[in-house]
């Protein structure tokens, strides 16, 4: 591995490295200011943005320290429990593919059969180019599914909640939302030009404190959570958020992406979890990426609800139709969802596996319910991105995640679990994973080993 590890740092690449390193522990750290006749012609190099900058040390930093680029290495095969990198086999925990539908028989019969009758795109938006029977088959399977009365399909995830949120809210509205809410949910909010609050981490109090306090002062308000949070792993108390939008006339919105086909006896969501009548939610939101193997995101809701955002939506009046093969193949997914809660089952005794062998290594897993979303926190960006590396290095492909993604200091490796994974290939990942965090150490010993 990293050949600068063997030898002193040259100055400029030190610099780097320790001016990342305090960045990322709160400190100061100050730019000399460019000349006023030169500050505006400067302006126009996109290398002078800020986040390019921060983008720039982070590669000089892992070139310092001799590790790959953990993010965008090429597969050779299909998601699953094992992935090919390089021709080299791995244990894949890098994957939303809870259920192991991705080449489902049925799904692929399913998504060729598509392209077969309707082709490969949708060709306009569906307001332009008309309905396909595979979209409103598959929305009419998710209202069922979500007890709603109807469904909108979108082409992109990020932009179901983005372009939905923006339509539904306004200037003279409120929107209250989860501390660790996906950025999806904060743009559309963003974009809405609603006020915008968050309340802390699955805490109802800090919510009805907000309700209490701003309520009086708005037209409407909106409640957003996440089913299953895909950093951490753990769920919102849906009863309490239930009775807190009743008492104060609020809408709650659920953004469900990662808590179907995981949350629940039979993988139904978050209501089954919470064994509540998912039509106390207002607005159920998914995506189609994770459990059902396909691409996109859905809505379910009221028919008012569905026949607004289908008439003033951005993200559905002026975005391309889902391909067909993909609302064909999300359709089987969910169709495959139902009939084999076999898969469900094998997922929890995996997530809950690896759960009791990473406490027993006094490994911190968080708040994590176990179900498919596990972190092991390293508190440290630093150490996360050299312990990916090491896991890589020993066949394991898991991925680091650090500020921004989640905040300082709460830096991590996420792990997701699949129906398809062994207990052997869990047992030793995370033997792997305590082995190696032991000989890693804290981000000043990684400084001190290269010096």
């Amino acid at each position: 591995m990293g050949r600068s590890s063997q030898s002193a740092l040259p100055v400029n690449a030190r610099q780097s490295l320790e001016k990342l390193v305090a960045t990322r522990r709160g400190a100061d750290v100050f730019e000399p200011e460019l000349p006023t006749v030169s500050r505006f012609h400067a302006m126009t190099d996109f290398t002078t943005l800020p986040g390019y900058q921060e983008v720039k040390i982070q590669r000089s930093a892992a070139e310092t320290l001799g590790i790959d680029n953990p993010f965008f290495r090429t597969h050779s095969v299909r998601a699953g429990a094992t992935t090919v990198i390089d021709g080299a086999t791995y244990d894949n925990f890098s994957s939303y593919d809870y259920l192991g539908l991705n080449g489902h028989p049925s799904v692929g019969i399913a998504a060729k059969g598509a392209i077969d009758d309707y082709g490969t795109s949708s060709s306009a938006s569906r307001v332009v180019a008309g309905e396909r029977p595979v979209h409103q088959e598959l929305e009419a399977k998710l209202a069922a599914h979500y007890g709603q009365e109807a469904c909108a399909v979108f082409v992109s995830g990020h932009a179901t909640n983005v372009s939905t949120i923006g339509a539904l809210m306004g200037p003279r509205d409120l929107i209250l939302h989860d501390q660790l809410a996906h950025n999806s949910i904060i743009m559309g909010a963003t974009m809405s030009r609603a006020e915008r609050r968050s309340f802390a981490h699955n805490d109802i109090a800090s919510l009805e404190q907000l309700l209490v306090s701003l309520r009086p002062q708005f037209k409407r308000v909106l409640i957003v959570v996440e089913g299953l949070y895909s950093m951490d792993g753990d769920v919102p108390d849906l009863a309490a958020l239930i009775a807190l939008k009743r008492r104060h006339g609020a809408w709650l919105m659920v953004d469900d992406a990662h808590g179907l086909g995981v949350l629940g006896h039979d993988g139904a969501g978050l209501f089954e979890h919470a064994d509540i009548d998912p039509r106390s939610v207002d607005i159920w939101m998914g995506t189609l990426s994770k459990t059902l193997s396909s691409c996109g995101g859905y809505i379910a809701g009221c028919a008012a609800l569905i026949e607004f955002l289908k008439c003033t939506s951005g993200g559905f009046v002026y975005s391309v139709g889902l391909p067909p093969a993909m609302a064909a193949a999300a359709s089987a997914a969910l169709d495959a969802l139902h009939a084999e809660p076999e898969r469900v089952a094998r997922l929890r005794e995996n997530g809950a596996l690896f759960c009791q062998v990473a406490r027993e290594h006094n490994l911190d897993i968080g708040s994590t319910t176990g179900l498919a979303v596990i972190p092991v926190i390293v508190y440290d960006s630093l150490v996360a991105v050299v312990l990916s590396q090491k896991m890589f290095e020993r066949g394991v492909n898991v991925q680091p995640i650090i500020h921004p993604a989640v905040p300082e200091r709460t830096s991590r490796l996420r792990f997701f679990i699949t129906s398809e994974h062994t207990a052997e290939q869990i047992r030793r990942t995370v033997a792997i994973v305590a082995e190696e965090l032991a000989a890693v150490g804290d981000s000043r010993a990684i400084l001190k080993r290269l010096k």
